[in-house]
C-alpha cells in the first residue's frame, strides 16, 4: 500500500511539473541586471514565478545576432510564452512567431505583425511629462537636461513629454537634450553617458533626466560624485533663481564639497524606481541626488501577459499602458519626499488628472 501510494505521488507531481507554464525570457542589450528597463521585465518573470507558479528561463545575448538563436530555442522546447525585451528583439519574435503559429510570444516595445504575438507598448510621454513638471518646478537655474540612449522614435517620446511638462511648470526653463549614439551599444556605454552629463553641467543643467537604459548609470555616478553647481562656475547668463532645498538635511561631506553658493545636483531615474540610487551616505533622511524616477511598469506588463496565458485568455496584437492604467508614472518614497513637496504632488496630480481626462495631450515628438 505505501508503494502504491508513494508511485501515486510521485506521478502527481510529475504530471504537475509538466503541466507548470514556461516562459521564456529574451533580454534586451544591457542585461537583466541594467537597474532599468530590463530588470523591471525580470522582475516581473520573477512575481509571476512567484505568484502563478510557472516556470522561467533567461536568455542574455553576447552579441545582437545570437538572439534569434536564443528565442528559437525555446520555440523548440515547446515553451508556452518566449517574451522579448526590447524593441531590438521586433525581427527575432517576429520570425520565430512566424515558425511557430500554435506557441505564443510577447514583444516588449514595439508592434510585431505577427497574430500570436502581444506587443506590449507603453504611453512613456505620459510618464516623463510628470517628472518634467517636477524638474521644472525645481530646477535652480533654469537649465536641465536629458539624456537619451539610442536616437530613435521611441526615446524621443521620453524626450518630447519631459520637454513638454518642464515648460509646462516654468515656461521659461530651458531643456538640453543629447543622445548617447545611434546604434544599440548607446544603451551599454555610461561612460559616455557621463561625459554628456558633465557637458550639460558646465551649461547651467541642474537636473537631468536620463532615459539611456544601463548608460543612465554614468549619469547618476556623475550626479553623485558631482553632488551640485557652484555659483562662481555658472555659464554667463544663468544665475540661480530658486533655492528650495536649503532647508534639506545634508551629509557632512556633501557640506563640506558644498560649502558657498552652491546648489544640489540631481538625477531623475528611469523604467524602475531608482531613487534609492541617490542616496551618497547611506542615510535615506539626508539630501538625495534622485529626484524622482519615471516609472516604466515593465513588470506589470510581463505579470499581465503571463497571467493571460495561465489563464488561457492570451491575445495578439497591440497593448498600450499609459497613466490611466498604471503603466507609467512617477516616485515619491523615502529617498525623495524631502525633496517634493506636498504641494508639488498636488499640482503634479492635477497634470496627471488633466492628460488622462484628455484635457492635456502630451507631444510624443
Amino acid at each position: 500500500m505505501k508503494k502504491f501510494l508513494t508511485l501515486a505521488l510521485a506521478m502527481t507531481t510529475t504530471l504537475a511539473a509538466a503541466q507548470n507554464l514556461r516562459v521564456g525570457m529574451a533580454y534586451d542589450a544591457g542585461g537583466k541586471f541594467d537597474k532599468s528597463f530590463n530588470q523591471s521585465a525580470y522582475e516581473g518573470s520573477l512575481r509571476a514565478k512567484k505568484n502563478l507558479g510557472i516556470e522561467v528561463k533567461d536568455f542574455e545575448p553576447s552579441d545582437p545576432s545570437q538572439v534569434v538563436q536564443g528565442i528559437r530555442g525555446f520555440a523548440n522546447e515547446g515553451f508556452d510564452l518566449t517574451i522579448g525585451v526590447g524593441f531590438a528583439n521586433n525581427a527575432s519574435i517576429s520570425q520565430v512567431a512566424k515558425e511557430n503559429p500554435d506557441l505564443f510570444f510577447g514583444l516588449i516595445d514595439d508592434v510585431s505583425p505577427q497574430k500570436n504575438v502581444a506587443s506590449l507598448t507603453f504611453s512613456e510621454q505620459e510618464g516623463s511629462y510628470l517628472v518634467g513638471y517636477l524638474a521644472g518646478m525645481n530646477s535652480s537655474t533654469g537649465v536641465v537636461g536629458f539624456v537619451g540612449g539610442m536616437d530613435i522614435p521611441l526615446i524621443h517620446k521620453f524626450e518630447a513629454g519631459y520637454t513638454a511638462g518642464v515648460k509646462a511648470a516654468n515656461p521659461k526653463a530651458r531643456v538640453i537634450a543629447q543622445y548617447v549614439g545611434t546604434t544599440p551599444e548607446a544603451w551599454n556605454n555610461p561612460g559616455k553617458a557621463k561625459e554628456i552629463a558633465g557637458s550639460m553641467r558646465t551649461r547651467g543643467a541642474d537636473i537631468i533626466f536620463a532615459a539611456a537604459g544601463a548608460s543612465g548609470n554614468g549619469v547618476i555616478d556623475y550626479v553623485k560624485q558631482t553632488q551640485c553647481l557652484k555659483a562662481a562656475n555658472l555659464p554667463s547668463g544663468v544665475s540661480f533663481g530658486s533655492n528650495n532645498f536649503a532647508s534639506v538635511a545634508k551629509s557632512a561631506k556633501y557640506k563640506a564639497a558644498c560649502a558657498g553658493n552652491t546648489r544640489p545636483m540631481f538625477f531623475i531615474g528611469v523604467d524602475s524606481n531608482q531613487n534609492y540610487l541617490g542616496d551618497t551616505d547611506g542615510n535615506a533622511a539626508t539630501l538625495n541626488h534622485g529626484m524622482t524616477s519615471m516609472l516604466k511598469r515593465v513588470d506589470n506588463a510581463v505579470y499581465a501577459l503571463i497571467n493571460d496565458v495561465k489563464a488561457d485568455k492570451f491575445k495578439g496584437g497591440q497593448r498600450t499602458f499609459g497613466l490611466k492604467d498604471g503603466g507609467v508614472g512617477y516616485a515619491v518614497d523615502q529617498y525623495n519626499k524631502a525633496l517634493i513637496s506636498s504641494a508639488q504632488v498636488v499640482k503634479v496630480e492635477a497634470a496627471k488628472a488633466k492628460i488622462i481626462s484628455g484635457a492635456v495631450k502630451v507631444p510624443t515628438k
